[in-house]
């Protein structure tokens, strides 16, 4: 496993996307143009941060995620991988970054990662996961089980459900 540069100075409040697939230039324009359109945030600005350097091309899961573990504000990291960017949804691979270590004992460790510590997500969703893992909403584990749920493996956007006087919201 080669080691890799640890980022310093991360917006914890952002999404963070490292570029690990470097053999199409057009997946990836179209991967990023879908992340700043649905990503929230004040002024208009993108909440996402992109490391699209070739230090992280071909870089594994493990690599990533032991180059990110120093960052105690981030439970998740997202990769542009090249299955992302083969997909016709382009779907990112979500990593938690919780270590064993981290954890009271192994069963807490066991439940958080029962259906894998990766799973795939759609760039509009990653900002979802980010954002609730962050907060403490809903864990990584029940992400990454309704990506297991899906007959792609793949994580998308909840569903909009329309209640008569009450507009619409969001089902989990």
């Amino acid at each position: 496993m080669r080691a890799l540069p640890a980022p310093t100075g991360l917006d914890p409040y952002a999404t963070l996307v490292v570029r690990t697939g470097h053999h199409d230039a057009a997946a990836w324009r179209a991967v990023v143009a879908e992340l700043r359109a649905t990503a929230d945030a004040p002024g208009g600005e993108p909440a996402v941060l992109l490391l699209d350097d070739p230090v992280w091309a071909d870089a594994t899961v493990e690599e990533v995620v032991a180059a990110l573990r120093g960052d105690e504000d981030r439970g998740v990291v997202f990769l542009a991988d090249a299955d992302t960017l083969r997909g016709p949804s382009h779907p990112l691979l979500a990593a938690t970054l919780v270590t064993r270590q981290e954890c009271e004992d192994d069963e807490e460790y066991a439940a958080h990662v029962e259906f894998g510590a990766a799973f795939r997500v759609t760039p509009a969703m990653s900002h979802d996961v980010h954002a609730n893992v962050a907060l403490g909403n809903l864990g990584f584990e029940e992400f990454a089980a309704r990506a297991a749920e899906a007959a792609d493996g793949v994580l998308r956007p909840f569903l909009p459900v329309a209640h008569p006087g009450r507009g619409a919201r969001t089902l989990p």
